[in-house]
């Protein structure tokens, strides 16, 4: 299975009907990255989320050689989009303990940015998908 592809399909899905960027991040962590909604969507985020989409389909620079990437890019993205990119870093270095220059550090630096990106407006809400199949996607065969 392709869980990049049907991260990029999510994300198109969600960003048309959303109505803010945090919005999004919020439902796209709870659709593919099992952190929830509700009051207690941090204790999702510290045991990691939950794989919704499982599978490959990554570039070799954010790809760990598990199937679940597209739990932690959109979990991160998530938590971001409730407490920032700063608490959010040092919640995947401390808590996940997910080292900087690993595949998945560069997968949090890479949902961070994204995060970053659209609150700026420097990526709008019906370009995101496209700037996660770019970005973090193998090209199709």
């Amino acid at each position: 299975m392709n869980a990049c592809a049907d991260l990029v399909s999510t994300a198109a899905r969600l960003a048309a009907g959303s109505t803010s960027s945090r919005r999004f991040f919020i439902d796209l962590g709870a659709e593919v990255g099992g952190v929830g909604r509700g009051p207690f969507w941090f204790l999702d985020a510290a045991r990691g989320g939950r794989n919704r989409l499982r599978g490959r389909g990554f570039q070799s620079h954010v790809d760990d050689g598990t199937d679940g990437q597209a739990r932690h890019f959109a979990g991160i993205a998530a938590v971001a989009a409730r407490i920032g990119a700063r608490p959010t870093r040092w919640f995947a270095l401390h808590v996940l303990r997910d080292p900087a220059d690993s595949a998945d550090g560069r997968l949090t630096d890479h949902a961070l940015d994204l995060v970053r990106l659209t609150r700026t407006g420097e990526v709008n809400r019906g370009s995101v998908a496209e700037w996660i199949r770019t970005t973090i996607c193998e090209p199709p065969r």
